[in-house]
């Protein structure tokens, strides 16, 4: 039973409905599975997290909307979803901004990690963790991407962020907005002549079905903001809040470290598939990307914060 107003003792069992949109064998999928295991260990049963993925309640278009209207108490929408509610996330979407896995952990889970999930206070939302997904790779239907001259004319499924449509609009190509849940069929009927993930998508989804190139470009990060419903937490006693947030850390620590590993893992179950073929980032080209970005970072270095850009850039692993 789904806790309210008149439930003072909450002696009643309080569950929490988290909804998300990817498979339950991705790194957020399995981060979901973790957290509604140790919430029920830590709160003695007291809470119970129901975990819904695969966009089986709402879809990353709305799955906000259902959070702030009670539908739902608890989503993890990637960062990049998030932009138009907290502009300075933007940043995050940022080419090339992480150096390695350690490095965006670091930034995460640290000072400047906290100080990102407060911009959603504001919005009457909390903020609990970043989680990862990893890095993102390239892939294309047409031919391998390894210069910025090959991304020209070629049609890009990107998420909804204004940083991401740029990233590709300086490469070249078109970038159009779909769904996470519409990717796969999209792909299918060739809507698109490629698109970005990690590989941890790319292989749970069969994305790679229909992309036979892959570039591991490690351009971009793929993360997500864990968001409970301010009004849904406040109603909640700050002793089960307690368990719940030690919970949300451990989860988030496993997550940053399992996301790297499962990357890694399916990488080698990719390079298992006949049709596909995979390609290294040369150093040389990854500095002609770098070139091509540095008006995204020339822009948004006037819009963010306090020197944010750099303060990430300089976050010690």
């Amino acid at each position: 039973m789904t806790v309210d107003e008149e439930q003072q003792g909450l002696k009643d069992q309080i569950t929490i409905i988290f909804s998300h949109v990817v498979a339950e064998n991705t790194p957020k999928g399995l981060a979901a599975q973790k957290f509604a295991e140790l919430v029920y260990e830590k709160t003695d049963g007291r809470v119970k997290v129901e975990v819904y993925p695969n966009g089986i309640l709402y879809s990353d278009h709305n799955e906000l909307d259902a959070l702030k209207r009670g539908k739902i108490q608890m989503i993890a929408p990637s960062y990049t979803n998030m932009t138009e509610l907290v502009p300075e996330w933007k940043v995050l979407d940022l080419p090339f901004l992480f150096h390695d896995y350690d490095h965006a952990k670091a930034v995460f889970t640290g000072e400047t990690g906290k100080e990102l999930l407060q911009y959603l206070d504001s919005s009457k939302l909390k903020g609990l963790a970043f989680w990862s997904n990893g890095f993102k790779q390239m892939t294309s239907s047409v031919h391998p991407l390894l210069e910025p001259a090959d991304f020209k004319n070629q049609t890009f499924r990107v998420m909804s962020g204004d940083v991401l449509k740029k990233q590709f609009q300086l490469l070249g190509a078109t970038p159009v907005t779909a769904s996470f849940t519409d990717v796969y069929s999209s792909l299918e009927k060739h809507q698109f002549d490629g698109q970005e993930n990690t590989l941890s998508n790319i292989y749970s989804k069969g994305l790679y079905k229909f992309q036979p190139y892959l570039t591991l470009s490690n351009h971009g990060f793929l993360g997500y903001s864990v968001i409970i419903n301010n009004e849904f937490w406040s109603r909640i006693p700050s002793d089960i809040q307690q368990q719940i947030t030690e919970a949300m850390l451990e989860t988030t620590l496993w997550n940053m470290d399992e996301s790297k590993k499962m990357n890694e893992i399916q990488l080698e179950e990719m390079k298992k598939q006949a049709d596909v073929s995979i390609y290294e980032l040369p150093i040389e080209a990854k500095r002609r990307w770098i070139e091509k970005f540095k008006p995204l970072y020339e822009e948004l270095e006037k819009q963010m914060p306090d020197n944010l850009i750099n303060r990430i850039r300089k976050t010690s692993s």
